[in-house]
């Protein structure tokens, strides 16, 4: 089943906390069901699984301010 990859101990290693892992993740996810492209190549079409799978392949950037991520 997809949805158990990529591990989320390995998605710890790209990010500095849970919190921006998951706020990293919903933006990203929003952003794709405004029909921004896909950056990997995978079967499924859900938008948090999509992003979550871009960031454990070092797809996206993000950068975290005190105000949130951008």
């Amino acid at each position: 089943m997809i949805m158990n990859l990529p591990p989320v101990y390995e998605l710890r290693e790209r990010v500095d906390s849970r919190y921006t892992l998951v706020v990293a993740a919903a933006k990203r996810a929003r952003q794709l069901l405004d029909g921004a492209p896909a950056l990997v190549d995978l079967q499924s079409d859900k938008p948090v699984t999509v992003a979550l799978w871009e960031i454990g392949e070092d797809k996206l950037e993000f950068e975290r301010t005190k105000t949130g991520i951008k």
